[in-house]
């Protein structure tokens, strides 16, 4: 077993330290204090333990009877027993706390750890001279004792039941890759042996197997713990029935609820990174930070101002890893990537099992009659259809579909039944497959719709739109969606009255419509600049982003429209963000190109504005720059009265604006 650096630390600071004797007594104190397990290796942790109790003896008579000089070499063996006790308490420790089933799966190495451990304090404690040591008659044959009980142990001690339960559990996996249905009773006596006893410590066991899989570096045990995972998932389905709804195992942080160490937050968003990448200056950001940077049109660094030599981006992995372990020690949520091995083929019994548990569901799904049985299932699908692409892909082949659209438009809607169902369809439509599924099986696309628009929560309500977002990742259907006017209407409905988190993901549908003509014209029809105008104060970035591609895409009708927002749009681009000033900046371009003299001059009429223009000019990002830059030259020309192309693309304009302005608020 490989020592950690930290323990020849520990090993310098025991040199120096006069208490030796008492660190000794404090850790086999610590290892007497530990439960043996109670499923698994429970000779080799009870009879660890046991000569930790007797060693606390013996160390705690050492101390009443100090020797005044110890020789060097039992000095030496001392802090070489601290050592090898420390790695004692850890691999008991990791024991009782890591996966059972990965703990099954590795019994034999496990054992031969113990079991070297335990030859190493033989030898040590063989060092160790009784009368060098000052011992009285009692406690020599203590020493005795322990020295023997160590000799006994030195032959494996690994439980033939230990080793039929493992090959009972490698039976199930190669059963479940030949496509065979596992034993219900051979899986029982199994779990039962685990001490996996219910739903909850089921979930608890999944989630300490992909804990296991980032902590892995061999892609084979990554393939073999995600077997597992299949194989839990299908024994929690099937012998213990579905968690209820909303119920947790162990309550989860949220990232707001503890300190983030500066070095884990992204210099731009200054926020948890999820996926750290290191661009060409040495510098570190979260992906999607540094991805919409360089999109937004900027070539230097946010951190040091250095131009990028180049756009590639480089994985941090180390950070990453780094971060993941930080927020499993912190019980937070840590969704950067779907769990994946790249082991070049398949991992058929993780398929198979997966195929197993979905259709054990969809079955249970369609037989269902009550809310809290049908709820209770559909939240396990969309547990599932979280995890990974092939359970999503699994799930719809299944035949849920047509199932969750059943239950969706039940005529009793429950709200928790509400979510779940949308929640589901959600998960399942980031498989881009699955699209063409959900836009095409009737039903599926109109209860989204329906829950967007009468939803009974705020959270059913924003992941509805959040699944309209994802559908329309598809150029295809961002066309349809974008010219139903239920849609459209039910987002900005949803922007202008729901709470933050549901504001944002209705923003988001919103600017993947905006992109076509056709929908950008709906988004007007149905009240987006009035929205715009509701929010331009709270959510400044947004707002303008979304004002900043319907102007563009709206034509003389957004142009009307947002004639009374001149006035606000001036006070971004003087107090904004550097993102918000840059859409206010690239706005007010269109505006004035497209919007003709009258446009100009209802802004060059607004005090200080070509001192704003200036300070853009001089400090905002690289495109804000570009803009400002286009603006002032409009101004300018509109100023000297110089009647050009830029301020006279539509010869009707004025006429628009006059006829216009007498139905706009304010």
């Amino acid at each position: 077993m490989v020592v950690p650096l930290e323990y020849f630390s520990q090993r310098k600071r025991l040199l120096s330290n006069d208490n030796l004797l008492q660190s000794l007594l404090g850790i086999s104190e610590e290892i007497s204090s530990l439960e043996p397990l109670k499923f698994l290796l429970k000779r080799y942790t009870t009879s660890m333990i046991r000569k930790s109790q007797l060693l606390y003896v013996l160390f705690e008579e050492l101390l009443r009877n100090p020797v005044s000089l110890y020789p060097n070499s039992t000095i030496l063996c001392f802090e070489e027993i601290y050592i090898v006790m420390h790695r004692i308490m850890t691999l008991i420790q990791d024991c009782s706390t890591c996966s059972k089933m990965w703990l099954l799966i590795r019994i034999e190495s496990i054992s031969t750890n113990f079991n070297s451990l335990n030859v190493e304090l033989s030898t040590l404690l063989d060092i160790l001279s009784g009368k060098e040591l000052n011992l009285n008659q009692d406690c020599l044959e203590l020493l005795g004792l322990i020295k023997n009980q160590c000799l006994s142990s030195k032959e494996p001690l690994l439980d033939s039941h230990d080793k039929f339960l493992k090959s009972q559990v490698l039976t199930l996996l190669d059963d479940i890759k030949r496509e065979i249905v596992p034993d219900t009773s051979l899986l029982n006596n199994i779990f039962k042996n685990l001490c996996l006893h219910d739903s909850t410590s089921c979930k608890d066991e999944i989630e300490s197997l992909e804990d296991e899989v980032h902590n892995q570096t061999e892609e084979n045990f990554k393939a073999e713990i995600i077997s597992l995972i299949g194989l839990v998932r299908y024994a929690k389905c099937v012998i213990f029935g579905e968690l209820p709804p909303g119920s947790t195992s162990r309550r989860r942080k949220t990232v707001a609820e503890v300190n983030i160490p500066a070095d884990f937050k992204c210099p731009i968003s200054l926020e948890l990174m999820r996926d750290p990448v290191v661009v060409s200056t040495g510098q570190t950001y979260d992906n999607l930070s540094i991805k919409t940077w360089i999109k937004s049109g900027h070539n230097t660094c946010p951190k040091t101002g250095q131009t990028l030599a180049h756009t590639e981006l480089i994985p941090n992995l180390a950070l990453k890893n780094l971060i993941a372990m930080w927020c499993r020690e912190q019980w937070i949520n840590f969704e950067s990537t779907e769990i994946k091995v790249k082991i070049g083929v398949v991992n058929k019994t993780a398929l198979e099992a997966t195929k197993m548990t979905v259709l054990f569901l969809v079955n249970k799904l369609s037989v269902s009659k009550s809310t809290n049985s049908i709820n209770r299932v559909v939240h396990e699908l969309r547990v599932l259809a979280k995890t990974d692409s092939d359970c999503r892909a699994c799930i719809v082949e299944a035949g849920a579909l047509p199932l969750l659209v059943r239950v969706l438009g039940s005529e009793n809607r429950n709200p928790s039944l509400e979510v779940n169902v949308v929640t589901t369809i959600l998960n399942l439509s980031i498989l881009e497959a699955n699209k063409t599924w959900i836009m095409e099986i009737d039903g599926v696309l109109n209860g989204v719709i329906e829950v967007l628009r009468s939803g009974s929560t705020w959270e059913a309500k924003g992941n509805a739109a959040a699944t309209l977002f994802s559908l329309g990742g598809v150029h295809a259907y961002r066309k349809i969606l974008g010219r139903k006017t239920p849609v459209v209407k039910g987002l900005v409905d949803l922007a202008r009255e729901g709470p933050t988190s549901c504001k944002k993901d209705a923003m988001v549908a919103i600017m993947n419509l905006a992109g076509d003509r056709d929908a950008a014209g709906k988004l007007i029809e149905c009240g987006v600049v009035d929205m715009v105008a509701e929010l331009i104060r709270r959510m400044p970035e947004e707002v303008t982003t979304i004002l900043e591609v319907v102007v563009k895409r709206g034509g003389l009708m957004a142009i009307a429209a947002s004639y009374i927002l001149i006035p606000n749009l001036v006070t971004i681009l003087r107090e904004g963000s550097d993102r918000a000033r840059e859409s206010v900046a690239a706005t007010l371009v269109n505006i004035c190109q497209k919007g003709g003299s009258e446009m100009v001059a209802e802004l060059a009429a607004v005090r200080g504005i070509e001192r704003v223009v200036w300070e853009i000019m001089g400090m905002g990002t690289g495109r804000a720059k570009r803009k400002a830059a286009t603006l002032l030259r409009i101004l300018r020309r509109w100023a000297a009265g110089i009647d050009n192309d830029a301020t006279s693309t539509y010869s009707s304009s004025s006429v628009y604006m006059s006829s216009t302005r007498i139905i706009l608020p304010g």
